[in-house]
């Protein structure tokens, strides 16, 4: 069950970054002058569990292993490295989704990345804090 929480948390904070950061684009969520054009909300649904599943392997397959060999940058920076990995990963993410799986999720820069990746970062925060996660 928190495995399905967590999924879709993630879910909803990859749809505001899609929403929010212009380099972030879904082929059923564009901003258009202020407003959001939605199309098929069952196909957007489902393009975005997947990404999320995608980002979720992704990072516990892929951040233990940066973290220890990265360590000494992290020490360096504070922990500030992090952002850019987070976003580093959420690039690959996307690379996957989009490329391989050819799902509508595109990440478009590299900086776009780190921005969607920040914006994912305090939603799914913001949505654990209200939720009361446990992760013990």
């Amino acid at each position: 069950m928190k495995l399905i929480i967590r999924i879709l948390v993630t879910a909803v904070a990859l749809a505001v970054a899609a929403w929010v950061v212009p380099g972030i684009h879904t082929e059923q969520w564009t901003l258009h002058g202020g407003t959001a054009a939605l199309t098929n909300n069952a196909s957007l649904a489902w393009t975005l569990i997947v990404v999320a599943i995608i980002f979720g392997i992704v990072n516990a397959l892929l951040k233990p292993v940066i973290k220890a060999v990265g360590c000494a940058f992290y020490l360096l920076t504070l922990g500030l490295i992090a952002i850019v990995v987070n976003g580093a990963l959420l690039y690959l993410a996307s690379w996957i989704a989009y490329d391989h799986l050819h799902q509508p999720f595109h990440v478009t820069t590299f900086t776009a990345a780190v921005e969607g990746a920040l914006i994912v970062g305090i939603v799914s925060w913001l949505i654990h804090l209200v939720l009361g996660d446990e992760r013990r």
